[in-house]
């Protein structure tokens, strides 16, 4: 009885001493935060699937080839992603990098994978690296969309396969075989047989292994004829290998090829695809090469305010935990892909360790940013484009999935749609169940708006406060459920699970008594008084950050 009696004096005098100004405007000017890959929020969409800009590139299956369900184009495009990025739609979520699927001329005809016929209307069946595909928009169009992404501070990342070329089919050609094998397929029973192989049948493998040099496909010479850039493209190619030195092997033209997107478009970075298929050499060769091609393209673009950011490259590597540090294990061979022009690599763990408790994932995450990976990170998901085990399957728990992921130290990625529960569960086979259209209908609805609104301002908390994905992460309390972030001289108070009404939230170490706080959830505002402040809210969970931080 005494100790309740003593809790209720010291909640009184807490209250006493805040000046309680819990009002909901936000009345300060807030300093724009720098822009930090290791706290980046990164949008990734289907092309195809996320919005159509533009009718008159719409592609029309032929009658006697129609696709299964979600295996042919829908009609997104580039000019779709601009357009929502002129709206306002990736700021609203706290987006400030954002990587589509790959947008290089996939192959022109269908094949069947056993589901049924498919078509490359997700990007990573490549038959011409230097083209852009017709189907999702023109290089006009792309050179706007990434300027307008610029003007909005989001970076963008390309999707970049080097392991494989498109299936073949009567419309298209292989590539000759100097340049890619069809066998054996891959049975990862260690390095050589994770690498030196195909994935599946008829996805010819890039012959990254082979060191004898190699021309031009004849199939490639023709097509390039016929488009009236044959020798412009033969010219660039043989500057480029008198420049480097390297000899002609497939994937050194390929490497050419994926620069010219920095020197024509002005990316940011890749997401490199399939990288443990392919030698890690490979990735520091286009990473080296890289470098060099953004310097110049932000020197004669200074007006897109690029800034002083570096360039940036994340890895599939498929099955790589953010547990096992910096290594990836074969079994018969260990690979330190960080060392290997790999800022970042995409963490297939957070999806489970969303079951566990916040406290748990976080500190976990903790150790290793700050430990193992110091100066490196990982990028966390929940649901991804061909992962299908993701976290929340029917979309039952999009509240938890946001606080979770966006709250989580490292970089995050929002597959599109993970904010409006998109379903999951269409009525088609494998992959194809991941890859329904965008659902902006559904964001109307007041169940889908509340979930949106939830994303949004955790999404903007985020991208306003480095300290959350790079700072250092310290539990304050354990019940009621409170911790700070801290990156220099950004520090945040976040309390989750909590009452829905009054909310006593430890800051002690962290704000100074005096100091007047922001909750960003509920836009309330109240001043530190004995290490503590009170917000009245109907939120569970409070997001506390220094009143006018200019």
């Amino acid at each position: 009885m005494m100790k309740k009696y003593i809790a209720s004096c010291v909640i009184l005098t807490i209250l006493s001493c805040s000046t309680g100004k819990n009002i909901t405007q936000n009345t300060q000017t807030k300093k724009k935060s720098p822009f930090l890959w290791e706290n980046a929020t990164i949008y990734f969409l289907m092309t195809d699937r996320f919005f159509n800009g533009d009718p008159s590139n719409d592609f029309k299956h032929p009658q006697n080839a129609q696709p299964a369900p979600y295996r042919g184009f829908m009609g997104g495009d580039i000019s779709g992603i601009t357009q929502k990025i002129k709206q306002g739609y990736f700021d609203s979520l706290g987006v400030n990098a954002i990587w589509m699927t790959p947008l290089v001329e996939n192959i022109q005809g269908s094949v069947d994978e056993g589901t049924g016929t498919s078509y490359g209307f997700h990007g990573y069946w490549t038959r011409d690296w230097t083209a852009i595909d017709k189907r999702l928009g023109t290089r006009e169009q792309l050179k706007e969309m990434v300027k307008t992404a610029h003007m909005h501070g989001i970076k963008v990342l390309f999707d970049v396969v080097i392991n494989h070329t498109g299936p073949v089919t009567p419309l298209d050609s292989k590539w000759p075989d100097d340049w890619v094998k069809t066998g054996p397929r891959c049975s990862y029973k260690g390095f050589e047989t994770t690498v030196n192989c195909t994935l599946v049948d008829n996805l010819p493998d890039t012959r990254t292994e082979s060191t004898k040099e190699v021309q031009l496909p004849e199939f490639l010479v023709q097509k390039w004829k016929n488009e009236g850039r044959y020798d412009q493209e033969v010219k660039e190619l043989d500057n480029f290998f008198a420049k480097t030195k390297y000899p002609r092997r497939p994937y050194y033209y390929i490497v050419k090829w994926i620069t010219d997107m920095i020197e024509d478009f002005g990316i940011d970075g890749y997401r490199v695809d399939t990288a443990k298929h392919t030698e890690e050499e490979v990735w520091q060769v286009l990473y080296n090469e890289s470098i060099p091609v953004f310097k110049n393209y932000k020197k004669l673009h200074p007006e897109e305010g690029q800034g002083d950011t570096p360039f940036f490259m994340t890895g599939e590597v498929w099955g790589y935990n953010i547990g096992s540090g910096r290594i990836y294990d074969f079994g018969d061979r260990k690979v330190d892909y960080f060392n290997f022009g790999f800022n970042s690599l995409i963490n297939f763990d957070f999806k489970s360790d969303a079951n566990k408790s916040y406290e748990d994932i976080f500190s976990k995450y903790e150790i290793q940013l700050h430990g193992p990976l110091k100066g490196k990170t990982v990028l966390n998901y929940l649901s991804s484009h061909d992962d299908g085990s993701p976290f929340d399957p029917n979309r039952t728990k999009s509240m938890e999935s946001a606080t979770k992921l966006l709250l989580a130290p490292g970089q995050v990625q929002i597959y599109y749609g993970d904010e409006s529960a998109r379903p999951l569960t269409v009525n088609a086979s494998g992959d194809a169940k991941l890859r329904s259209f965008m659902n902006w209908e559904d964001q109307q609805k007041p169940a889908t708006s509340s979930i949106l609104n939830h994303w949004k301002k955790l999404g903007q908390f985020r991208r306003d406060h480095p300290s959350i994905g790079a700072g250092k992460h310290t539990m304050l309390n354990n019940k009621p459920y409170v911790f700070s972030r801290t990156y220099m001289d950004d520090k945040v108070v976040v309390g989750l699970d909590l009452d829905k009404k009054t909310k006593i939230i430890s800051c002690a170490g962290v704000f100074e008594d005096g100091e007047e706080l922001r909750d960003a959830y509920s836009g309330k505002i109240a001043k530190v008084a004995k290490g503590f402040v009170v917000i009245d809210s109907d939120a569970s969970l409070v997001l506390l950050e220094k009143l006018n931080r200019n």
